[in-house]
């Protein structure tokens, strides 16, 4: 389902986010799919459940995850709720994006590899769109 590096130095609680919401737009994760309960999930990935109940807090937030009683924590959306305004949202995703490319170039990734794993990612969350 979700991989954390411990080695990363992108924090757990950001990895675990970024994982879900990565299932979320891929449709691997749709409307009315139950999570792993939160000492399950901490469990299966060696992390703190105080890391696992933020994440899914901060999902919860966005409009993605509600809690429910009897069923646990639900995908209750596919595409978060604004809550704020647009250009911050923006940013936001610039900044991931700026972010995750200069890790690639760190990496020592050529651009064309680059722009091969973003075309990718792309085809895969927007196919048929």
């Amino acid at each position: 389902m979700i991989s954390i590096s411990l080695a990363s130095p992108v924090p757990i609680h950001d990895q675990l986010v970024a994982g879900l919401r990565g299932l979320i737009a891929a449709r691997k994760l749709v409307q009315g799919d139950e999570l792993p309960p939160v000492r399950q999930l901490a469990a299966d990935l060696g992390i703190n459940l105080n890391t696992v109940a933020r994440a899914y807090r901060e999902l919860t937030d966005a409009g993605l995850l509600a809690s429910m009683r009897g069923r646990g924590t639900v995908v209750i959306a596919t595409v978060e709720r604004p809550s704020g305004p647009k250009a911050d949202e923006r940013k936001r995703i610039e900044a991931g994006l700026a972010a995750a490319f200069e890790d690639a170039k760190i990496a020592g990734l050529a651009r064309e590899a680059v722009e091969a794993i973003v075309h990718r990612q792309i085809g895969r969350l927007w196919s048929g769109a």
